[in-house]
């Protein structure tokens, strides 16, 4: 299990008179941060300083910073510690600074990139990856009714259901959950064919798997 962002997102300050605007992006590769990065960079040609950092992979392998001409140590450096503080991966958070004339000095300048960077993942929604496996459920339609109050009562998702000569329906399951397994089993006296299909990591959300809607 991991944790990551579910969606994009953004938020920006003033101190100063300077103006942060904190960028969170959810991401699966360093081409993906790098050419977002350069979009932001595009987008705010007119800003003093565009700071990155990110944090890639399950295990967190890949961990990057750039502190676009600010004092080395004082922006990408304090914004790659708040990813690893919120304990996030495959997060590029970005913070562009308009300079509004007053000096920060380099306490002031890490405070702010440090804030620049939680703003902008507290504007997004925080989410854990968990392992789910793939099943297709195949039972008689004389246990149609009692499976599935079953497993709308128990908080399953049914992804599809097929109807043949028997039952079929697909959802996903925690990954070494054998309850569901074994509740089926005593339900339906062992008259059923579980199948395991893709295993997958998913956003969970309060307990709940978060779906992508179509």
């Amino acid at each position: 299990m991991y944790k990551t962002i579910l969606n994009n997102n953004f938020d920006e300050f003033v101190e100063k008179k300077s103006k942060f605007i904190g960028y969170a992006f959810k991401i699966s590769s360093e081409e993906e941060a790098i050419k977002i990065i350069g979009e932001i960079s595009k987008k705010h040609r007119d800003a003093t300083h565009n700071c990155s950092a990110y944090i890639i992979g399950e295990k967190k392998l890949i961990q990057k910073y750039n502190d676009d001409g600010e004092p080395s140590g004082t922006a990408g450096i304090p914004m790659l510690e708040v990813l690893k503080k919120e304990d996030l991966t495959d997060v590029l958070v970005i913070a562009t600074r308009y300079f509004g004339g007053t000096l920060l000095g380099a306490g002031g300048l890490v405070r702010a990139y440090t804030k620049t960077a939680k703003i902008a993942i507290d504007s997004a929604i925080v989410v854990d990856m968990m392992p789910f496996q793939k099943l297709s459920i195949k039972y008689d339609y004389t246990k149609h009714g009692s499976i599935t109050n079953y497993l709308i009562k128990n908080g399953y998702k049914i992804l599809d259901e097929i109807y043949t000569d028997k039952v079929e329906v697909v959802l996903h399951n925690e990954v070494n959950n054998e309850k569901l397994k074994f509740d089926l089993m005593n339900e339906t006296g062992g008259n059923i064919e579980i199948v395991e299909l893709l295993r997958e990591n998913l956003p969970v959300l309060n307990g709940k798997i978060i779906y992508e809607k179509n």
